[in-house]
């Protein structure tokens, strides 16, 4: 299944305060398309500027959810790392 042709969709967009930082969430969630599908439900990430957008695709409701809580929680964890990784390297 491709997220375009899922009967149910969600889109997600994250902006940030700067482009780096946007390219450092992008980068550390995008590897996880692909890994993180099944057959209910996918994913696509992409990245214009300071703003992330995940597209999740599913065949049913409860699979939706699912999916947009599994990338919430990944966003989550990549936006505190990026905020981590840019006060180590300010310090």
């Amino acid at each position: 299944m491709f997220v375009d042709d899922a009967p149910h969709t969600l889109s997600l967009r994250f902006a940030y305060d700067t482009e780096r930082r946007a390219r450092i969430v992008e980068r550390s969630v995008r590897v996880e398309v692909g890994e993180i599908d099944d057959d209910r439900s996918t994913a696509r990430v992409e990245r214009e500027g300071r703003t992330v957008r995940v597209q999740v695709g599913a065949a049913d409701l409860v699979a939706l959810r699912a999916g947009a809580n599994t990338w919430l929680r990944l966003l989550d964890v990549a936006e505190a790392v990026s905020v981590d990784a840019e006060d180590s390297a300010g310090a």
